[in-house]
């Protein structure tokens, strides 16, 4: 019999729109945690693409896209307000006090003030605070969702490989792309 991930289940299925839509983010959001379970701070860091990606790097990135569309978007503070970059691009640069403990705290942290943001909201309702202007939140929910997904792609990958070359041992460069990050973010 196969496996359904749980956004599958009939309580899900049953949710209002939002509750759905959280459900699906969650389950992203879960998975993007995962992606650290059992590494060492070696093999998060580990660069393996001409972008730079690393796991670590991804899991800081979509704390940093977290705080964009639920909090900036929903309060309207800047993002120097917030303590994020201006730029999306450098949201993946990892500081020497970065770890696996901290990122995915601060990573936790970032979900759940999301959750509380949008607990009172609705999916039609308008969030007036991002920088492309007003968005409804189903809008910013299908995006934040869409971008959680391409990164759990990223990490699947990065993941195997990583694991294929075990602890500390070096692991070829696949492909030359730049990688350029061109989101709404």
């Amino acid at each position: 019999m196969p496996s359904f991930p749980p956004t599958f289940a009939d309580r899900v299925v049953a949710l209002p729109v939002g509750g759905q839509f959280e459900a699906f983010l969650d389950e992203h959001r879960a998975a993007l945690d995962g992606c650290l379970d059992g590494l060492t701070e070696e093999q998060a860091r580990r660069s393996l693409v001409a972008s730079r990606t690393t796991l670590l790097g991804l899991v800081k990135h979509v704390t940093f896209v977290e705080k964009v569309w639920f909090d900036e978007a929903v309060t309207g503070r800047s993002r120097a307000e917030i303590g994020i970059p201006e730029r999306s691009e450098d949201s993946f640069v990892l500081d020497d006090g970065d770890t696996i403990a901290t990122v995915r705290q601060a990573h936790r942290d970032a979900c759940a003030a999301s959750r509380r943001a949008t607990s009172s909201l609705g999916p039609d309702d308008v969030l007036r605070g991002h920088r492309l202007g007003p968005l409804p939140l189903r809008w910013v929910y299908l995006h934040v969702l869409r971008e959680l997904a391409q990164h759990c792609g990223h990490a699947d990958i990065l993941r195997e490989q990583i694991l294929d070359a075990g602890p500390g041992q070096p692991t070829s460069s696949a492909g030359t792309s730049s990688g350029s990050r061109t989101q709404a973010e």
